[in-house]
């Protein structure tokens, strides 16, 4: 006999926030317009959001209060002085400086941050 069964009844979900892209709405990011970004989950203060950045986007100056990542997904990203493309990540420190963050191509990234 065939069982079908809700796999989420098999595993408890308390403390967890499992985000679907393709249920999230997009949001303008950044006070330039020309990004726009889904938060996908939310846990411990953390935020894990998928980002589209438009060609000649510029993010803002600031220092990490809280560790950040980022993971490329398309396109191509300068930060500090560094291009990333698809595939490559970061991950920039407590009190450290974030001085230059950008796309000339335009981009899809990950960014994992606590507010």
């Amino acid at each position: 006999m065939h069982h079908t069964t809700d796999r989420t009844t098999d595993h408890a979900l308390e403390g967890w926030d499992i985000g679907h892209a393709d249920k999230q709405r997009w949001a303008p990011w950044g006070s330039h317009g020309d990004a726009k970004a889904k938060v996908l989950a939310v846990g411990d203060g953390y935020h894990v959001v998928l980002v589209r950045a438009d060609a000649g986007y510029e993010g803002e100056a600031h220092v990490h209060a809280h560790t950040e990542f980022a993971y490329v997904l398309d396109g191509e990203v300068r930060t500090q002085g560094t291009t990333m493309r698809a595939g490559d990540a970061y991950a920039a420190s407590i009190g450290s400086e974030h001085t230059d963050f950008g796309t000339e191509t335009g981009a899809t990234f990950i960014s994992i941050f606590k507010l």
